[in-house]
């Protein structure tokens, strides 16, 4: 029966053949859970706003241990319905009467034709051709085997469960293959963008495959529903034939159609629909799913069928899918799975016979699946764990079984007792289908398309990992972060000096262009010294629960090609002559940071440098005064002119690289200071306080390379704490802070650099150095010093880049009791040093945060006193480190970069 449009006639009548009714409401007394056929409004929200509540807590424990979110709804209606809430007196009677249910039903038949829309957009046949000969062959094998096995378990289900006065058995045989050897497409795309799958090769074959099996799913589905509603064999006959009639006529003619009117609107050359294109998709929407209805196909059908139609260039799908997916997957598709929830009663499943058959249900449809694709994949040239993986993944039922139940209920197929029992073992695949995929296929024997991924272990095993063929330890190989749109131009404003030009003399010779590329592999330095340097470009997306974040993920190519970040970041590179190599990760936030840590190791980077730039605001508009804020400010202060769970997840995101780094670690903390260059004069003046310890050293020979690039002066001022004043010594007796490190550190192994603060983030805390390493890193640091400080000697040449560097840097030794007063105060002179140059000024820090030159904890708490930045100095420190904290508490006028060293810089130390 064409229900949908039953349903809408029906409660059409009811809403223009009420009465007036008394408007006082519940100020008269009236019950806003009674049901009014003729004003259903407020019982339905009633309901709607208790099924997203439910939906989206549960979701929330779900998504920790990696579920989707179709599992929380469906939990969530059995939750309320007959299963749980159900037996309270008179809440399903309350809140969920039976009266009331059509309305409901229609909402979310409403919301899931557009959400078989989206399923449509998601359908890429170009994907199939890329992997045609796996996915085709996996594919047909996750079909016919489970088909075949659910026909043979449907006979004794049938036998001892199905009304057969009323249910044809072929049609019941039908629906059950159909059920088993479906795969659900949606869940199956999100789970693999969470495990990132879509850049391996069985990400790639099990996404072709997968849109195969749904397709002739759905196609099964369509043909079992056309049956069951024909009735006669010739009625049954005509359905198909008109199925098969409109669906040619919406993929040839009416597609060619829609992809002209969509450029002659210009929504193809900009990637958005205009407000008209849009208009005439909804309307095609409803249309179709109208007439699929009307001719004994379900609405739904006509939902997928238009989505197939949708063009795909220039990103298209994709603007269409950000158009209504909130709307979708927030409010509707909550209310219709928790319908199927509604209509799930596991209490009577009461016997051992009921459980019995849900073991062989489970048994069958995964064997099923995991054999017949699993096999397949093993036949086409997969290994075990490869082709484990394939089968494992398409046997993830979700949503699409939960819509297919959800149909054979309504077409009195199924009962409620069989109904139940098919929902709990669609549950039961899918919430397995992740734990298994991570246990069967690792990442460490995954094989990614991405050449520099798959060949993660080949340069790191062989010696040539972190260190390269350099001269007196410069670094040429860099891996920058791009996550935002906004941290790109402070980004930009570091990298363009990492490149020093290089002489004339130097360049390479004429030769054949295959000479040409393999130099920059051959030597990393020039003839003089000058580093050549190439920049891994890393760009992070963060991956979400919206549908069209992993439609963008499953073409990490193609995305990024598109990518503004990465194209602006690839153009800008090109123009200052410095090779880059961009590399495109969507995955969620959590992972930001050891896929950071696993990018630097693979790609063999000396250092990664994270940017975080400040946001400025305007104070006075017609004086053109303009304030900037750290960005830390949006955590610890006051003020917040960043969104503050967003700077959260940042700090969290950069203490995490700073804590599994293997590499060295930069955090460039961009004030939006800008040099002036209206005079045409450009640069940066560096000012270096050396405390010492490893992560000063870093800094020292780092601020020395800079150097080497023409447009860069730097003062490097060595820094000895003498005694304290004594009034020093009375306002703080107790070094609390400087305690609780060290108790902290104590109470955890030596190799154990990562433990949790009293605000929720990540911190490193290390363990006290002992006498040896402290004479031993003093050692280190007075060699360092004297290795750019003092003059050169025969033992301790020096190339004629770095002589030409030095020149442009002025040593200093500066003894103060009070030495980040001093420091800052420094900065001050050194800030108008750099504006009376027109460039503008960084400090370059130490993080400092293990074998430390000094301790500062107590002029620390000196100097949030007199800032009244108590609140805010704590967590700045364990992010930053204390003399960068000093900076950022003091409001120092200057562009800050924090460098950490690597651990086994530590270790040497």
């Amino acid at each position: 029966m064409p229900e949908l449009s039953d349903t809408v006639v029906n409660i059409g009548r009811h809403i223009f053949s009420r009465a007036a009714a008394e408007q006082g409401g519940i100020i008269s007394g009236d019950n806003p859970t009674h049901y009014n056929a003729s004003n259903p409004i407020r019982l339905w929200i009633i309901q709607a706003t208790i099924i997203i509540a439910f939906t989206q807590i549960l979701g929330l424990g779900l998504k920790r241990i990696r579920q989707p979110r179709v599992i929380a709804e469906v939990i969530a209606g059995i939750i309320l319905g007959p299963t749980v809430m159900g037996r309270i007196p008179d809440f399903s009677r309350r809140i969920f009467p039976p009266e009331s249910l059509p309305l409901l039903s229609l909402v979310a038949n409403i919301g899931l034709t557009l959400f078989l829309f989206l399923v449509g957009l998601e359908i890429d046949a170009s994907i199939i051709t890329r992997n045609a000969r796996s996915a085709l062959s996996i594919s047909a094998a996750g079909i016919l085997l489970p088909f075949g096995l659910g026909a043979a378990v449907a006979v004794p289900i049938y036998n001892d469960f199905i009304n057969q006065d009323k249910v044809s058995f072929g049609h019941f045989l039908l629906f059950v293959g159909v059920a088993i050897s479906i795969t659900a497409f949606p869940v199956l795309c999100r789970i693999m963008s969470e495990l990132r799958l879509f850049d391996t090769t069985v990400g790639v074959v099990t996404l072709s495959a997968g849109i195969g099996n749904d397709v002739v799913g759905w196609v099964l589905l369509a043909l079992v529903v056309a049956l069951v509603n024909g009735g006669a064999g010739l009625t049954a006959l005509w359905i198909l034939l008109c199925a098969i009639g409109y669906t040619i006529l919406l993929l040839v003619p009416v597609k060619w159609a829609f992809y002209r009117f969509a450029r002659w609107t210009g929504s193809l050359e900009t990637g958005t629909p205009t407000p008209f294109l849009m208009t005439l998709t909804f309307l095609l929407i409803f249309a179709s799913a109208f007439f699929t209805d009307i001719i004994g196909v379900h609405a739904i059908f006509g939902g997928f069928l238009a989505g197939l139609i949708i063009p795909r260039e220039g990103g298209l799908d994709i603007a269409f899918t950000e158009k209504i997916e909130d709307i979708v997957t927030i409010l509707f598709l909550p209310l219709y799975f928790t319908l199927s929830g509604l209509r799930t009663n596991l209490g009577l499943l009461d016997d051992g016979k009921s459980w019995g058959y849900i073991i062989l249900i489970c048994a069958i449809a995964f064997f099923g699946k995991f054999l017949g694709c699993a096999g397949a994949a093993r036949f086409t040239g997969f290994n075990n764990r490869e082709a484990g993986a394939i089968g494992v993944l398409m046997s993830c039922k979700g949503l699409v079984e939960l819509i297919v139940l959800n149909i054979g209920l309504q077409a009195g197929i199924l009962d409620t007792r069989v109904f139940s029992m098919f929902v709990f073992h669609a549950i039961i695949l899918t919430f397995i289908t992740t734990p298994l995929t991570v246990w069967i296929y690792p990442s460490r024997v995954r094989k990614y398309l991405s050449a520099a991924r798959d060949n993660k272990h080949s340069d790191h095993e062989e010696g040539s990992g972190r260190q390269h063929n350099t001269v007196d330890g410069l670094k040429t190989r860099f891996t920058v972060v791009l996550h935002r749109m906004e941290y790109l131009p402070s980004l930009m404003s570091l990298v363009q000096f990492l490149q020093p030009p290089v002489p004339a003399l130097s360049a390479p010779s004429s030769g054949s262009s295959a000479s040409k590329e393999k130099e920059p592999e051959i030597s990393s330095v020039a003839t003089d010294g000058t580093p050549r340097v190439c920049i891994e470009a890393l760009r992070l997306i963060e991956l979400t629960e919206r549908t069209s974040v992993t439609m963008r993920s499953t073409d990490l190519q193609g995305l990024a090609h598109r990518d503004s970040i990465v194209n602006i970041f690839r153009t800008f590179s090109l123009l200052n002559k410095i090779p880059v190599t961009t590399n495109l990760q969507v995955l969620q936030m959590d992972d930001f940071a050891s896929n950071v840590s696993d990018h630097a190791r693979d790609t063999g980077s000396d250092l990664v440098i994270i940017p975080w730039a400040a946001g400025t605001q305007i104070l006075e508009e017609n004086a053109g005064a303009v304030a900037t804020y750290n960005p830390m400010e949006a955590i610890f202060g006051k003020q917040a002119p960043e969104d503050k769970a967003t700077a959260v997840l940042y700090s969290q995101f950069i203490r995490g690289v700073f804590a599994e780094s293997p590499s060295d670690v930069a955090l460039f903390f961009d004030h939006g200071l800008a040099a002036d260059s209206a005079n045409g004069v450009y640069g940066q003046h560096i000012i270096l306080p050396f405390f010492g310890g490893p992560d000063d050293r870093l800094a020292l020979s780092f601020v020395v390379q800079l150097c080497t690039h023409p447009a860069i002066t730097a003062t490097i001022i060595r820094v000895t704490k003498t005694e304290p004043q004594p009034e020093l010594e009375t306002a703080l007796t107790t070094d609390t802070v400087g305690a609780a490190k060290n108790e902290a550190a104590a109470s955890i192994p030596a190799n154990n650099l990562t433990i949790h603060s009293t605000s929720g983030f990540p911190d490193t805390v290390y363990p006290n150095a002992t006498t040896q390493t402290r004479v031993q890193s003093d050692m280190a640091d007075n060699i360092a010093w004297n290795k750019y400080a003092a003059p050169a000697t025969e033992t301790s040449p020096r190339t004629p880049a770095i002589v030409s560097a030095l020149t442009r840097v002025t040593f200093e030794e500066l003894a103060s009791p009070s030495p980040l007063h001093a420091i800052i105060s420094r900065t001050e002179v050194e800030g108008q040093k750099a504006r009376d140059q027109s460039k503008s000024l960084l400090a370059v820090i130490g993080r400092a945060r293990r074998l430390g030159g000094e301790s500062h904890a107590q002029e620390l708490k000196v100097l949030f006193a007199e800032q009244n930045a108590a609140a805010v100095g704590g967590e700045v420190r364990r992010t930053l480190g204390d003399v960068a904290c000093a900076f950022v508490v003091s409001k120092a006028n200057t562009n800050l970069l924090v460098v950490q060293a690597a651990a086994e810089t530590y270790e040497a130390s």
